[in-house]
């Protein structure tokens, strides 16, 4: 097989065995799979997943042997991936890696919960095949660079492929197999941002279909069926396509000793991520000078150009999911909560209180936090108060980053908060399910992981 960046990257994810992970690494990536869950079931009984669900259910089987979560029903690998993708991209909780821009876990966890639920995988094959899709769909969003993320959404596109490196791993495809999943997954990749100027419900498509192409590409390839062999860095793949700044080195930066699954960073506002560095400025700047949100006059939110790219289109929020990419609004259940959860949004995004804050919040390109996006997600604002003064906070390292993780508490109290709020699941069942997905590496086979409607605990 050719020696180009996309072979060796293929390559790397066909061949990686558990054994190869470092315990930390595998234990960080347990930490992601617990805290997706919280994000799938959270999208139980909002409007564009039930709609994706219902076409799932009017195009599959009526069962099947792989999971879907937040309805307790079960499909075809096929819909299992898509629904579960959709369903866990939508409360904008999912966990996020800052240099790639990418959503990892909303791709890569349900294509391989669906392919190893099919083929009843061990649960130290599922972790290798997890590890195998963040670190390739990682090193690609990387690759596609900051020019593709000014119009397309990573997560769609990177992630297509990796999804195909996790679903490929558990169905055992060789180097030149995988390289072939990678050509069918990236000939698929789609995903734009311009439904956030509409408040369309796109987003979760983009996840949903990112893991059901991936998965295509993988079971095709496993029957033959060949793809681009340079889909990536070719004169006519996606670095051409997409980017004006691709940078083929990334696609290989350090494989097998860089573990690119530990820089990932979970997700502590119910939010686009872009608001968060300000999110946490903003409350350290009320909690060090005890103000309240009457006291501020005024707040410039101090960025980076993606921020203002994501975030600039949305100027009046239409509805919950778009009111998560308004800065002002984010910003406005800061101050007024000193927290932008899931039930702020909900109660609240459209409240006279935050919709007047809002309008007193700017945003204002910086050269430092630019300078430093997306290694570093660096959080600035400066307040003028109502009383005249002049306030400024920084946050180098925003709640959920590897430099301010969340605890395995933090993230058990996360889940059990998403499940509560959708009502996917109560108390009880949750007490049941965690203890399952905290030990999901030492599972012989990989079962369902939520219980049947009405059990209760053992």
């Amino acid at each position: 097989m050719d020696e180009t960046p996309s072979a060796r990257l293929a390559a790397f994810a066909a061949g990686l065995r558990y054994e190869d992970i470092p315990q930390p690494v595998v234990e960080r990536a347990v930490d992601l799979f617990v805290d997706w869950a919280g994000s799938a079931l959270a999208g139980k009984g909002v409007r564009p997943v039930e709609i994706v669900a219902a076409f799932a259910a009017r195009m599959g089987p009526a069962d099947g042997p792989s999971e879907l979560l937040a309805s307790r029903g079960s499909s075809s690998p096929l819909f299992a991936a898509l629904v579960n993708g959709a369903a866990s991209h939508v409360a904008e909780q999912d966990d996020v890696h800052n240099g790639s821009v990418f959503h990892p876990a909303a791709v890569v966890f349900p294509a391989a919960l669906a392919v190893a639920q099919a083929n009843r995988a061990s649960g130290r094959d599922f972790i290798a095949a997890v590890v195998a899709g963040y670190e390739a769909g990682i090193r690609i969003g990387e690759f596609l660079g900051r020019s593709h993320y000014r119009i397309f959404h990573t997560t769609g596109t990177a992630g297509a492929l990796a999804a195909a490196a996790a679903a490929g791993r558990l169905l055992g495809l060789n180097p030149a197999a995988m390289l072939d999943a990678f050509g069918s997954a990236g000939t698929q990749a789609a995903g734009l941002w311009e439904f956030l100027r509409d408040a369309a419900d796109s987003k979760p498509l983009h996840t949903g279909k990112a893991a059901a192409n991936g998965l295509i590409a993988a079971y095709l390839a496993a029957d033959g069926f060949t793809g681009a062999r340079r889909i990536l860095e070719g004169a006519q793949g996606m670095g051409a396509g997409m980017s004006s700044d691709a940078d083929p080195a990334r696609l290989t930066d350090r494989l097998g000793v860089r573990w690119a699954l530990a820089e990932t960073s979970f997700k502590f506002h119910a939010s686009c991520r872009h608001t968060h560095p300000a999110a946490d400025a903003l409350l350290k700047a009320m909690q060090d000078n005890d103000l309240t949100i009457d006291d501020i006059g005024s707040v410039t939110a101090l960025v980076h150009q993606a921020a203002i790219d994501v975030l600039g289109p949305v100027t009046a929020p239409a509805s919950v999911h778009q009111a998560k990419f308004s800065m002002g609004t984010t910003l406005g259940l800061i101050a007024a909560h000193g927290r932008a959860g899931m039930g702020e949004f909900q109660n609240g995004f459209d409240s006279p209180e935050i919709a007047g804050f809002r309008e007193r919040v700017a945003m204002r390109l910086d050269d430092e936090v630019n300078a430093a996006y997306p290694a570093r997600w660096i959080g600035k604002v400066a307040l003028e108060t109502r009383d005249g003064r002049h306030i400024e906070a920084r946050v180098d390292d925003p709640k959920g980053d590897p430099g301010n993780t969340l605890s395995r508490e933090e993230i058990d109290a996360k889940v059990r908060g998403l499940a509560a709020f959708s009502r996917a699941a109560d108390a009880a069942e949750m007490d049941m399910v965690l203890p399952r997905l905290w030990t999901i590496e030492r599972a012989n086979h990989i079962g369902a992981l939520m219980p049947a409607r009405g059990a209760g605990p053992s």
